[in-house]
């Protein structure tokens, strides 16, 4: 009987694979990295052939490793980095240029022009998001514009558009299933979140052919069945949702107030806001959270460009670390007198600002500065962006009680970093026993599908919390140290 459920958890820079068991416990694991293309300055680039494959090994490694047939498994969960746009070949499978990544500024001019012809409105109000390089519209605008014969191509109904998820799905399938689900459908630019559909309008002021695009599903849904050629099984497909909608379901954050914050490469909060999208007058934005039965779930959503990016930086860049892992160790016995402030704009800054051509910058600096202060700044950057994302999304929730944080990702194995959020947000952070809880909601998903776990508000009893950090800093040095940040901020975009 096929009582485990598969997440395939498709990230930025390594795609892993996690064998789960039908109470969600983890029973083997598969990792691998792929490679970075940096063409020019800002753009950032993936080979989606790379991706594929590194999916392909991850996943029987994965079953190999759990001692399990693929026929065991009942059901695939796919979580993704969003907003990367793929577009492939309709006949062939095979991507016509490498795909464009979240991170990539390349369209910034081009989210100017639309700005300066008064497009924004519309597209904020239909899709809750903003005109910037970072959502997938524009990249693919550029893309069909870029490679030869593409758009009359696309407009033939001889290619395909998908994010990560999509050119998954189709490869897994054979080519049988072009689709995706809610959430990543959000985050395109094309999607009218009000009704879960591909928009007319945004598609023609944007010059993409309808033709190209994938059906927009539920999260836990029939995605089709994997070739049999590829594992040994034609196992389904039946759970997908883009990477931070994911971690919200693993966190459990089901009930409207609920937030989780995810520290990745980058950081993205979401605040659940139940059935009703809330507009923000802050620049958040509005997006699904998740939909489950045919039902959109929303959420008020802030994303920081740059979060665990800045301590890679610092080890691989910079070089005054071996290990990201050191990072909290030097902070703690930085020199308290010092307040140096890094503001980590590497790829432009993201909520609230929204400021595509900020490049970064460390203030404070002083001979007396070490590598300490530089750890201590990454760390705390990160800690202080969030405080602008949650400030700016209790204005627009309108709620003024205090904000339980669940968190996960890789920078909140930190305490010195959890407890420093603490301390400037001035709300409690929980951080979970499973912190891998974007994987975990994608196995969800699966599992929800296959009829192996409960509905949402049982799964949610099963969530355990690791530890609670809650704040200790005294409220002057509290403030100082965030108005310090506002002013580095402001230095910084002139």
């Amino acid at each position: 009987m096929a009582r485990y459920v598969l997440a395939i958890d498709q990230g930025t820079t390594s795609t892993r694979a996690i064998v789960y068991d039908q109470k969600l416990v983890p029973k083997a694991t598969a990792q691998k990295e792929f490679k970075q293309y940096f063409p020019a300055s800002g753009w950032v680039e993936h080979d989606a052939e790379e991706i594929w494959a590194t999916v392909l090994s991850t996943v029987k490694a994965a079953i190999k490793k759990a001692g399990i047939k693929a026929s065991e498994i009942a059901s695939i969960g796919i979580t993704n980095q969003r907003e990367t746009v793929v577009v492939w070949d309709r006949k062939t499978g095979k991507p016509i240029h490498k795909a464009i990544v979240w991170q990539d500024r390349r369209t910034a001019e081009f989210c100017h022009a639309l700005k300066a012809q008064g497009h924004e409105a519309i597209f904020t109000a239909k899709t809750g998001l903003l005109l910037d390089p970072y959502f997938s519209g524009t990249k693919l605008s550029w893309l069909l514009g870029k490679v030869k014969g593409a758009r009359a191509k696309a407009e033939a109904g001889g290619l395909c558009f998908g994010t990560v998820d999509s050119f998954l799905i189709w490869r897994l399938t054979g080519g049988k299933v072009h689709a995706t689900d809610a959430t990543n459908a959000s985050r395109t630019l094309l999607c009218n979140i009000h009704d879960g559909t591909w928009d007319d309008e945004l598609l023609r002021i944007l010059d993409v052919p309808a033709a190209m695009l994938p059906q927009i599903k539920d999260c836990a849904a029939d995605f089709g069945v994997c070739d049999m050629a590829l594992f040994g099984a034609a196992i389904p497909i039946g759970g997908v949702a883009g990477d931070q909608h994911a971690a919200m379901i693993g966190q459990a954050c089901f009930a409207p107030g609920m937030m989780k914050s995810t520290y990745g490469t980058g950081c993205f909060a979401l605040l659940n806001t139940g059935d009703t999208p809330v507009p923000s007058k802050n620049r958040m934005l509005t997006t699904i959270a998740y939909q489950l039965n045919g039902k959109r779930t929303y959420a008020l959503e802030g994303a920081i460009f740059i979060a665990g990016a800045a301590v890679q930086w610092l080890r691989d860049g910079l070089k005054v670390i071996d290990k990201a892992s050191e990072s909290g160790k030097l902070a703690e016995a930085a020199d308290p007198a010092q307040q140096v402030y890094l503001v980590p704009a590497f790829v432009g800054l993201g909520a609230p600002y929204w400021n595509a051509e900020a490049r970064g910058a460390l203030f404070g600096l002083t001979r007396g500065t070490t590598k300490k202060e530089l750890a201590k700044a990454a760390l705390e950057a990160v800690c202080y962006q969030t405080r602008d994302l949650l400030e700016a999304m209790k204005s627009d929730w309108g709620h003024d009680s205090k904000t339980v944080l669940r968190v996960d990702g890789g920078m909140t194995a930190s305490d010195f970093t959890m407890q420093t959020l603490a301390d400037l947000l001035d709300a409690p952070v929980d951080r979970p026993k499973n912190l891998e809880t974007t994987a975990l909601g994608a196995a969800y998903l699966a599992g929800l599908q296959a009829g192996l776990l409960p509905p949402p508000a049982q799964f949610a009893k099963s969530w355990k919390r690791e530890k609670q950090f809650k704040p200790k800093m005294k409220p002057a040095l509290r403030e100082a140290k965030y108005a310090g940040w506002k002013t580095a901020v402001r230095k910084l975009l002139g």
